[in-house]
C-alpha cells in the first residue's frame, strides 16, 4: 500500500513562485514514473508534469513548459514541482499520482493540495 501526501500550496499572487512536494509513503516509489495534475473548478483533470522512475526523463503541457520544473529524490520518496512566473489561470487542486500498471497492482493518487494565484 502506499500513501501520497502533497504539501506546499498556497496563496501567491501572479509572478511568483511555489513549490509543491508530494511524499510517499511505501517502498516502490523509486520503481514507478510520477505526474503532477491539476484541477480547475468546472474543468477536467488536466496533466502538469511527468517524471521518469530514475528522473532522467520529463514531460511538461504545453501551458507550463518553460515555468515549471518537475524533479524526484528517490532516497526521500518525494516528488517536487517548482512553479515560477505564476498566472492565474495556474489556479487549481495539484495532485500527485503514482503511475503503476493495472497489472501490477495499479496507480496511487494523493488527495491534493490547493493553489491560488491572484492577479
Amino acid at each position: 500500500q502506499v500513501q501520497l501526501a502533497e504539501s506546499g500550496g498556497g496563496l501567491v499572487r501572479a509572478g511568483g513562485s511555489l513549490r509543491l512536494s508530494c511524499a510517499a509513503s511505501g517502498r516502490i516509489f523509486g520503481a514507478y514514473s510520477m505526474g503532477w495534475y491539476r484541477q480547475a473548478p468546472g474543468n477536467e483533470r488536466e496533466l502538469v508534469a511527468t517524471i521518469t522512475n530514475g528522473g532522467g526523463g520529463t514531460t511538461y503541457s504545453d501551458s507550463v513548459k518553460g515555468r515549471f520544473a518537475i524533479s524526484r529524490d528517490n532516497a526521500k520518496n518525494t516528488v517536487y514541482l517548482q512553479m515560477d512566473s505564476l498566472k492565474p489561470e495556474d489556479t487549481g487542486v495539484y495532485s500527485c499520482h503514482l503511475d503503476r500498471p493495472r497489472w501490477l497492482g495499479g496507480d496511487y493518487w494523493g488527495q491534493g493540495t490547493q493553489v491560488t494565484v491572484s492577479s
